[in-house]
């Protein structure tokens, strides 16, 4: 007889244990099947671990210029063992806190790998292949192989980092960001594959630990998702920092040296370059864990690699949902999670908003920071509105100064008829704190008008945002 439950959520990431955790408040009974570790890669290999490295990275970067804030400093340096031990426990405390998150929930964790033979039915074996060890222990007493029932089977299985044929990461010379994560030793020199969040972050953390950086893109800008201007002043900056960049570049070939690595280089303007390095990071973007999980059988629809779903996380098979990154982009954690809520309020009844894509922030947190909200610039204007833009750059605030973070600017596009705000584009410190204020201000249809009359607290980096909106009609104080 098969194990019984309303719901079965297959992938226990941030869109899987959240999906479970709502589940069981509305009253359902649930159990989330992990092949690899709870949490998922965000918290073990993504968001939080790579957070805790940046860290590191800012506070060796303010010992170098101390000085400039009337220290004086002695003899410093680190060690990069304690550096990737403090990464890794981060990681275990936040596999360990998801493992607590489903006891006091009352989720069941089934152990091992998942297989949908039938709408309602999912197949467990024991994990043959993970893509990494798992992190942390093995929940205590996990049920595992065996045969589930549910209504309701929610797929959450995340995805992991794309490979190109003749650059295959071997976990020596070529790394994907699981390799990036806890190097053995610091290399000297660094190729970065990639120019996107993942690109970027490591090559802004191998940068202020002392590496020889350069980043390679195939398209036109660095950073291609946000807005042009702000990613010419990452770029600006990043550059300043002493990191090489190659943008309209492709790599035709990479060859494995006694040394390292060599990248054969080939630009837009037909230009070859050679660029050798200790280590290459592959951080060309990832692709859907679709595989293996029965949708053939099944027939659940999937397209250019992703399953299909509605704003809902319906896919095209009755009660069969999606996801987080195996449902497309953007592939983001916090996407997965509000995805998640929304698909289990769906199943349960309630009355829901479907998921606006359009109000996702994205950030980077390398060094400067970047973070975004809404339409670019040019999506903007593609899309044929008439806009007012804002700017107002961080020189003009007084706590960027004090902060000696003077370097960044806040960019606002409101309508010009309606005065709808369309999309906000920070780079600088903190603004992956401070997007939130756009992206709360969005959701709740706010226009200039509001954005005006609201009081920002003084002194702090968040007046930013309301001179930039200032700004775009003409009002701006501070510059």
């Amino acid at each position: 007889m098969a194990d019984q439950y309303d719901l079965l959520v297959i992938g226990a990431g941030p869109g899987g244990y959240v999906a479970a955790i709502r589940a069981a408040q509305l009253g359902m009974k649930v159990g989330i099947i992990e092949r690899e570790h709870m949490a998922g890669i965000c918290s073990n290999w993504g968001c939080i671990p790579t957070k805790a490295l940046l860290r590191t990275a800012e506070v060796y970067g303010h010992m170098s210029h101390a000085k400039d804030y009337g220290l004086t400093a002695g003899d410093y340096g680190f060690d990069l063992d304690a550096i990737v031990k403090r990464s890794r426990g981060i990681a275990a405390q936040m596999n360990n806190g998801v493992q607590f998150l489903m006891k006091k929930n009352k989720v069941d964790i089934i152990w091992g790998e998942a297989v949908i033979t039938k709408p309602g039915e999912v197949k467990v074996a024991p994990t043959k292949k993970a893509i990494v060890q798992p992190q942390g222990p093995v929940p205590k007493n996990p049920r595992g192989e065996g045969t589930y029932t549910a209504k309701n089977i929610i797929i959450a299985t995340g995805a992991r980092p794309r490979v190109l044929p003749g650059i295959e990461p071997d976990g020596d010379k070529i790394w994907t960001y699981f390799e990036a994560m806890k190097p053995s030793t610091m290399p000297k020199s660094l190729v970065v594959m990639g120019s996107g969040a993942i690109g970027v972050e490591f090559a802004s953390f191998y940068r202020s630990m002392g590496a020889e950086v350069t980043i390679i893109e195939l398209l036109p800008q660095i950073l291609p998702v946000e807005d042009a201007e702000i990613s010419a002043l990452a770029r600006k900056r990043l550059e300043k920092r002493g990191i090489k960049i190659l943008t309209d570049a492709k790599v035709a070939k990479v060859e494995k040296t006694k040394d390292g690595v060599k990248a054969f280089v080939e630009l837009k303007s037909g230009e070859k370059q050679e660029i050798s390095g200790d280590k290459l990071i592959s951080a060309i973007g990832v692709m859907c864990n679709i595989e293996g999980l029965g949708l053939e059988t099944v027939g659940v629809k999937t397209e250019r690699g992703a399953i299909v779903i509605d704003g809902y996380g319906r896919t095209n098979v009755e009660g069969i949902w999606a996801i987080g990154d195996v449902a497309g982009p953007p592939m983001l954690a916090h996407k997965a999670e509000h995805e998640a809520v929304v698909t289990v309020e769906t199943i349960a009844g309630l009355k829901v908003h479907g998921l606006d894509k359009s109000k996702v922030p994205g950030c980077t947190y390398c060094e400067p920071q970047i973070a975004s909200v809404g339409l670019t610039e040019a999506k903007a204007k593609e899309a044929g509105r008439e806009i007012k833009i804002g700017r107002f750059p961080f020189v003009g605030n007084g706590k960027a100064i004090a902060l000696g973070e003077p370097d960044g600017l806040v960019k606002t596009i409101f309508d010009a008829k309606t005065g709808e705000l369309l999309g906000a584009h920070m780079v600088g410190a903190e603004v992956t704190e401070l997007i939130q204020g756009f992206v709360v201000a969005m959701n709740l249809e706010t226009t200039e008008e509001e954005l005006i009359h609201t009081i920002f607290p003084h002194p702090t980096l968040s007046e930013t945002l309301k001179e930039s909106v200032l700004d775009a009609y003409g009002r701006a104080l501070n510059i």
